[in-house]
């Protein structure tokens, strides 16, 4: 059982006595704030906020950090408030064990949405002080430990969230030694039959070729003796979970895996590890396109070391990763090297000035997310990133993950940038938009001012910063024309009470928005616009006076809303009619989708009508015309060619084809079904005229 005792002599190692006196006055406050709390194995609660405080000692950690580690859970889990602690042990501490501590207080609708929030209030404390992450990681490593005594269905719910969200921030910040044992304990929780079925393969292959391992790893010494190069040569098995990793995305078994085997090779400079690199591919030959130099091209989370896989003599291959001490150091540690070994190194500056640039990302995508889902769901894509490396058209290097295109690049250089791509150029050459990025690609992106962007980029962006970005963009966007619908709509509906929203008195718009709980005149006609609030109903609402029952008897009636057809995403077209400048329509308002136009004839109109209230009457304006699309069907002769012979007819009278399927009558006839671009009802009586004049066609009609 590890004491507060042992505890304290850990830290008389490194902190001076009245530092660590303090510390054990927090434990025994701690102690009292939690008596008679046990854990689920029966031990006394405090016993885990001193583990706790021991994985944050043994990283070296001040003593304010040890101090909230002991007091982490007394705001959650205790009557303490943040106020009594910042009065006991100073506003630091309190705000390291708020920034920790969940959200207790708040009903959620799911666990999903709790985990959520519960995030994003952990990240916004850990853009004011990244030591909240580090006791927070402290925390989740030792509630792995002990995670034997929990039912299974909470035991894998936690698993699955270390390895979503926790092991991946401990990548991110380059903590590798808590990541890899992270990532070990959660995946044993998770696929407890898949963890042991993989340990018992790798025992059995270590212990067939212990004998060979240990010949490669006195090679590799013997070898850097004779060239004069100083280094420690260590060899170890590869992490079970990054054997699972490999063998899920490369759809590989294990006896597949090559590389089980990493070497590590410290040195003790930069020069050395460029000269070791030479040495040991003269030893081994090396395998092509497996080199990868980390040391001139650092990891985004300041990690440096060169990596090379060699072909051994003996059957297998082996990955060697070259690096120097202070490398090495901050390789395990990660921004926890600022307080472990305070050298005052560049690479341990390095790793820190790389936390806070992802952690400025974090705050940025933040406030562009539109809740704590999407948010969460940005920070589960933002932390896996397998890097390529581009040049900026001035020669700067750019990091991007896998498969990002040139819109996460122009995003990545600034929003404004990416807000108005109109193209890009990747190695001097025009390229599309939605192309994928590759390492060494020189990328230059044309921008305009008056372009937007296009929600179709959604379908293909791969950062969370490009994607919370279009998403803030658009809902901004669909927000003014959704407040403009809903000016539109209201006062149509105020009509009938001779009213409009500018004549209404101040005083009865206060009183309905207090009501609804809305701040402004724009978030309500925002409401109306997105279809969430009735305009006839909020008329209704505002018309209540003495004068009411006058005003509906002069004006019974007021007139269809009249469209364009251009009013954006706030008016739509029903897929299932296809409505067209000159049809006869009808408006149905949609829950956040605003008025969705149906034909008056509609096959659907029949179930929508149980809701009458959710009509309004819509008509065309007199000079309609954008693109819209309709569906036609074209019955022709089954002959070669005819298919082309049909869409150049569509082409010459100025028409897109969208969509084409073919359905096989009979073996004399063909069904063709089109989706054609048209811009009122007598360009597509044109097209229809046109192909309907074809010999091969028997019949045309519309739907």
């Amino acid at each position: 059982m590890f004491l507060i005792s042992d505890l304290c002599t850990m830290l008389e190692s490194y902190l001076d006595k009245e530092q660590v006196a303090e510390i054990y006055r927090a434990y025994l406050f701690g102690a009292e704030a939690h008596e008679g709390q046990t854990r689920m194995s029966g031990e006394p609660y405090i016993y885990h906020p001193i583990q706790v405080a021991k994985i944050l000692t043994e990283m070296r950690m001040d003593s304010r950090s040890i101090i909230a580690a002991i007091l982490h859970d007394v705001i959650e889990d205790t009557p303490f408030a943040k106020e009594q602690l910042a009065a006991l042990f100073g506003d630091d501490v309190a705000e390291l064990v708020d920034g920790v501590s969940k959200l207790t207080h708040i009903q959620f609708e799911s666990k999903a949405q709790a985990q959520a929030e519960n995030l994003r209030k952990l990240v916004l404390s850990m853009v004011r002080d990244i030591r909240v992450i580090l006791i927070k990681l402290a925390d989740r490593l030792h509630n792995m430990r002990t995670l034997g005594v929990m039912r299974p269905d909470k035991k894998r719910r936690i698993a699955r969230e270390t390895l979503e969200i926790y092991a991946p921030i401990a990548n991110r910040l380059g903590i590798n030694a808590m990541r890899h044992e992270l990532e070990e304990l959660g995946f044993a929780a998770y696929y407890p039959m898949r963890y042991k079925v993989l340990s018992e393969q790798v025992r059995k292959l270590c212990g067939h070729r212990r004998e060979v391992v240990q010949k490669v790893l006195g090679a590799l010494e013997q070898r850097l003796a004779q060239e004069g190069v100083a280094g420690r040569v260590f060899g170890r098995e590869k992490h079970l979970y990054s054997i699972y990793k490999k063998m899920r995305s490369k759809h590989l078994s294990f006896a597949e895996v090559s590389d089980v085997y990493a070497f590590r090779i410290v040195v003790q400079n930069v020069d050395a590890c460029y000269r070791t690199l030479g040495v040991v591919h003269n030893l081994y030959k090396p395998v092509p396109g497996k080199f990868k130099d980390y040391i001139a091209i650092p990891k985004t989370n300041g990690y440096q070391s060169l990596h090379t896989t060699l072909q051994t003599p003996f059957g297998f291959t082996i990955e060697v990763q070259i690096r120097t001490e202070e490398m090495d150091r901050v390789a395990e540690a990660g921004i926890a090297a600022h307080w472990l070994y305070k050298s005052g190194d560049g690479n341990g500056n390095m790793a820190q000035a790389r936390a806070r640039e992802w952690l400025r990302s974090l705050l940025e995508m933040q406030k562009s997310a539109g809740d704590s889902l999407e948010f969460l769901e940005h920070v589960k894509v933002d932390l896996f990133p397998d890097e390529v490396y581009v040049f900026t058209p001035e020669g700067d290097i750019m990091e991007l993950p896998k498969r990002a295109t040139a819109v996460d690049f122009a995003y990545a250089v600034h929003t404004d940038v990416g807000n108005s791509a109109v193209a890009v150029k990747i190695n001097h050459r025009l390229a599309p938009l939605s192309s994928r990025l590759y390492s060494g690609a020189r990328v230059q992106v044309i921008t305009s001012p008056g372009a937007r962007p296009n929600p179709a980029w959604l379908n293909f962006v791969t950062t969370a910063k490009a994607r919370a970005n279009i998403r803030h963009y658009l809902k901004n966007m669909q927000r003014h024309e959704s407040e403009v619908l809903g000016r539109r709509l209201l006062n149509q509906a105020l009509a009938v009470h001779a009213l409009t929203l500018d004549s209404l008195p101040l005083e009865r718009l206060d009183r309905l928005l207090q009501e609804l709980r809305l701040d402004t005149v724009e978030s309500l006609l925002a409401e109306v616009g997105l279809g969430n609030r009735m305009a006839a109903v909020l008329a209704e609402r505002l018309a209540r006076s003495e004068e009411e029952t006058a005003a509906q008897e002069r004006v019974q009636s007021s007139g269809p809303l009249l469209i364009k057809g251009t009013e954006g995403s706030v008016v739509s077209f029903a897929k299932c009619c296809r409505p067209i400048p000159g049809d006869p329509v009808i408006g149905y308002l949609s829950a956040g989708r605003g008025v969705v136009v149906h034909l008056q004839s509609c096959k659907n109109s029949a179930d929508f009508r149980k809701h009458p209230e959710k009509w309004i009457e819509v008509a065309w304006e007199e000079d309609a015309a954008g693109d819209f699309s309709v569906d036609l069907r074209v019955d022709v002769n089954n002959q070669r060619g005819v298919l082309a012979t049909v869409a150049a007819a569509i082409a010459e009278t100025d028409a897109n084809i969208e969509n084409v399927t073919l359905e096989q009558r009979d073996g004399i006839s063909t069904s063709i079904h089109l989706t054609v671009g048209v811009r009122n009802r007598s360009h597509l009586a044109r097209i229809l005229r046109r192909v309907r004049a074809l010999d091969r066609v028997l019949r045309i009609h519309r739907g």
